[in-house]
């Protein structure tokens, strides 16, 4: 099957969200251009640390003198649900995130999982080649800073963490290692 890449270039919206109750929800990165949609699986812990990355090159663009918003205003966040309808491309297995300083603008490259790794994870794509699925999201500064609001408080939205061990508590509690396996 040979290799699609879906590219969008400062599209209508770039997001993130979830489908499901809090400990068994399935996160989703999705772009739209139009009538042009495509969603992919992502993990919970890719989500946060995409966020975190974009956050911390949102700052870096900042002090480089481009304009980023710092704080967004309420009437910029991005509140609604996922757009439908929501069909799985494929799943994350590793993301690029990089800085277009021409533009001032942020690439988010996700791949799909393969079960063996042949390339690179920083090599450039190509078009032409064999290899896994991709997204490439093209977005500018304010709205990196939509996404980046809206993820951090998706993955803020699910179960708390235990306060002894940091892994996400249940409604009826886990086994925590720092207990010993006691449940907390």
């Amino acid at each position: 099957m040979p290799r699609r890449i879906f590219k969008f270039d400062t599209p209508d919206r770039f997001t993130i969200g979830t489908v499901g109750e809090p400990g068994h929800r399935t996160f989703f990165l999705q772009a739209r251009d139009g009538p042009r949609l495509v969603s992919v699986v992502v993990e919970k812990e890719q989500v946060a640390v995409l966020a975190e990355r974009m956050g911390q090159l949102l700052e870096e663009m900042r002090r480089r003198g481009i304009d980023v918003p710092l704080e967004l205003p309420a009437t910029r966040r991005d509140t609604e649900p996922l757009d439908e309808p929501l069909i799985e491309q494929f799943r994350v297995g590793s993301m690029i995130l990089a800085w277009d300083g021409e533009e001032g603008a942020i690439t988010v490259e996700a791949r799909a999982q393969r079960e063996e790794e042949e390339e690179e994870p920083d090599e450039e794509i190509d078009d032409e080649a064999a290899g896994p699925d991709a997204l490439q999201v093209h977005v500018s500064a304010e709205a990196a800073r939509v996404f980046v609001d809206r993820a951090l408080r998706v993955v803020a939205a699910g179960r708390p963490p235990c306060p002894f061990c940091g892994l996400p508590l249940n409604p009826e509690g886990h086994i925590c290692p720092r207990r010993n396996g006691h449940i907390h």
